[in-house]
């Protein structure tokens, strides 16, 4: 007969975790054993000995402390707990982001504890012994990231929930009766959060406000403003106060500016632009040299400090650009008409005005006050017409914008030589190490209703770029005048690329044939630089240059002048914007009062409003883009029958990503609905991988596809796999 193997003794579950948690959420109170086995909802004998034990350890280990006999309590500094903050994943599982780990932490879905995605939080970690995956459990969430949710309420008889299409929450919010509102089942609603109580599997909230219904236009494009926390109108008080300004242009103000009424000035903008933030005028010098004025509306005379109108422009920081629409930063009563340098008015401007020489020295310069008068608006497509044309010598006549009319041999002549110039100052910004980034632009053709009719690209020309050189250089030189002052000023700065980006990109792009020079920042831009021109045209490109913006930094508003890597400026600002960006306001305040001889202004304050403004910037560009996906997603349900060439984009686990050539919209292939084979995921080819004929579906790959399904509140694409390109 066999030996009898004997059962291994049971091993005793430690309650050291939940311990250490039990006493951080009241640090300053002391437990014995039994209030912490009541805590635990435990009343054996075993497992009140295993606390007893438990807390015999970890006072030895000096993770807490005994403050009189049997009594504990957690130590008021532990290195095992650190502040942070929760960035989810789609698998409701996060990650710790904090300064004191190079790697993030994971948190399992169990160790969140009601944090929510980019919440503050205090985290306990462990498992930090070598050779294994550190994680973490959150302790305490310290301030909520937001909490205000967009999502679908699904009403019951005595509750409802509401369930968000963020693939980041992961969890849905309960609607008592009493907090519904005016809301009806299936509305698109916003909630706000009040409370989670500590033994409610979802948190607790109230209707906030009706969006309407899922799927229609209005409704989706609110529910977009609303996730982000951005405002669709202007309170009543504001629009109100707005309409009583003196918007007049009185010879008791022109006295006190330069008046530069006389010498010809001219915008150039989009065709479709209502607001006009930047003229430049033009005059040929008796030496042989040129004067070009770069005038910025003087929105700071109309938007007063300690107004209602002030708090509201600062609380929204910027204008938003949907798809189909703009949430201005003002009131159109500034934004479209007192502020907007519309042709034949004279207008309070803010400007820059340089002696430049041919060669694109700056050997003069003035900044101050000044009023104009527009002799001309241009769209960007009418200057690049005269560019194009290049006969300075008889009036071009135009008629890209629907109405024919002559343009003076004057403006034709000041056009073609502000062409010269800026392309000067372009050359020597590119030979300094600046990086050139014409991304292709989506946008959409819509009919009256805002319904997308077509795609189209926007490419930036010469016209573009002579418009972007020339407010480059007043930026530039308004924050070199006041850094060489080392005086409290509103920066945009922009850091070096991050190599780790840089690294996964060049594993990315070597499958196309490019690599990137690493041995100096120098050497990166000029190699980045480079990678552009060889994808201009080519079916990679889109992927390509999102991947190079994806690896660069995020430009900011900073005190702190660290320049700006992209633009390889040592000094750089925002002053041409001010109807549509608060910090330029914030520069044309400080500008203003350093003129006027004042002293350096309270760093920290201004340091704090630069914090916001990037944030409020971050928002806007955030739900810039969700408008962008959902028109694209519309567009396409359009085209449910149609078949697309498409480029593979992204390759994952879960299935490849495919952006469409002709459209640039971009959906997803699941791994199942793939039927030519059975396809795994390898890594290090970033691809997948067939199991019968280990053919490879990989980055850059030409695929077909069909749209499978377009989920407008999601702003989500799925596509059918057709076959390969030939």
């Amino acid at each position: 007969m066999g030996k009898r193997l004997r059962k291994p003794a049971k091993k005793e579950k430690s309650f050291s975790d939940k311990i250490i948690k039990i006493l951080s959420n009241s640090a300053n109170k002391a437990f014995n054993y039994k209030q912490i086995a009541e805590r635990l909802e435990l009343d054996d004998t075993q497992s009140r000995n295993q606390i007893i034990k438990d807390l015999k350890i970890l006072a030895a280990e000096k993770k807490i402390t005994e403050s009189e006999p049997g009594k504990y309590l957690i130590k008021a500094v532990s290195q095992d707990y650190y502040e942070g903050t929760i960035d989810m994943t789609s698998r409701k599982t996060a990650y710790f982001i904090c300064d004191e780990f190079e790697e993030d932490i994971f948190i399992p879905t169990n160790n969140l504890n009601r944090a929510l995605d980019k919440d503050k939080v205090s985290v306990y970690v462990y498992n930090r012994r070598k050779g294994r995956r550190a994680e973490g459990e959150v302790i305490k969430v310290l301030e909520r990231h937001k909490t205000d949710f967009v999502g679908v309420i699904d009403i019951q008889k005595n509750f409802a929930f509401v369930s968000t299409a963020n693939p980041k929450m992961y969890t849905d919010i309960f609607i008592p009766k009493e907090n519904l509102g005016e809301a009806q089942n299936g509305d698109v609603v916003l909630v706000h959060i009040e409370d989670w109580p500590k033994r409610a599997d979802s948190p607790f909230g109230k209707v906030v406000k009706v969006l309407g219904r899922p799927g229609e236009h209005d409704t989706e494009i609110h529910a977009i403003l609303a996730e982000y926390g951005l405002p669709s109108e202007f309170p009543i008080e504001v629009e109100t106060y707005a309409q009583k300004i003196d918007t007049s242009i009185t010879e008791a103000e022109i006295v006190k500016r330069r008046d530069m009424r006389d010498t010809l000035t001219f915008t150039i903008d989009p065709k479709d632009a209502k607001d006009f933030d930047d003229a430049l005028s033009f005059k040929k010098l008796e030496n042989g040299n040129y004067e070009i004025g770069i005038h910025i509306a003087d929105v700071s005379h109309y938007l007063e400090e300690g107004t209602i109108l002030d708090d509201e422009a600062y609380q929204r920081a910027t204008s938003v650009y949907l798809v189909d629409r703009v949430v201005p930063m003002l009131p159109e009563v500034l934004s479209n008409f007192a502020c907007s340098l519309r042709p034949q008015e004279e207008k309070y401007t803010f400007s820059a005005v340089f002696e430049i020489t041919e060669k694109c020295q700056v050997v003069n310069q003035w900044f101050g006050r000044t009023v104009i008068y527009s002799d001309q608006r241009f769209a960007y497509e009418e200057a690049q017409y005269i560019i194009e044309t290049k006969d300075d010598t008889i009036p071009a006549e135009i008629s890209l914008t629907g109405a024919s009319y002559q343009v003076s041999e004057e403006i034709v002549s000041a056009t073609l030589k502000l062409d010269e110039l800026a392309k000067i100052f372009r050359k020597k910004r590119m030979n300094d190490g600046a990086i050139s980034f014409d991304k292709v632009e989506v946008k959409f053709n819509l009919d009256a209703e805002g319904e997308p009719e077509g795609v189209y690209f926007k490419i930036a020309k010469d016209a573009n770029h002579l418009i972007e050189e020339f407010m480059l250089l007043a930026n530039k030189k308004v924050a070199e005048y006041i850094g060489k002052q080392k005086k409290t000023f509103v920066y945009r700065i922009h850091d070096e690329p991050n190599e780790d980006k840089l690294i996964a990109m060049q594993n990315v792009i070597a499958k196309f044939g490019y690599k990137i020079d690493f041995r100096n920042p120098g050497d990166i831009s000029k190699s980045l630089n480079k990678l552009m021109e060889d994808v201009s045209g080519k079916k990679e490109q889109n992927l390509i240059d999102t991947l190079a913006i994806r690896s660069m930094s995020k430009a900011k508003y900073s005190t702190d002048n660290i320049g700006h890597y992209g633009l390889a400026f040592e000094y750089y600002s925002h002053f041409t914007s001010p109807i549509r960006r608060y910090p330029d306001v914030m520069v044309h305040r400080l500008l203003q009062y350093y003129l006027d001889g004042g002293k350096s202004a309270d760093e920290e304050l201004y340091e704090t409003k630069c914090l916001h403004c990037s944030n409020m910037e971050g928002l806007a560009t955030n739900a810039e883009r969700d408008s962008i996906k959902y028109m694209q997603v519309k567009y396409m349900q359009d085209h449910q029958d149609q078949e697309f060439l498409g480029v593979i984009s992204g390759v994952t686990e879960w299935g490849i990503y495919v952006e469409i050539v002709e459209n640039k919209c971009e959906g997803m292939i699941r791994i199942r609905d793939i039927k030519e084979d059975y396809y795994t995921f390898d890594e290090k080819q970033y691809a997948l991988v067939g199991a019968t004929s280990h053919k490879l579906l990989q980055l850059g790959d030409e695929i077909y596809v069909k749209v499978k399904n377009a989920d407008l509140v999601k702003k989500q694409l799925d596509f059918n796999f057709l076959r390969r390109a030939e």
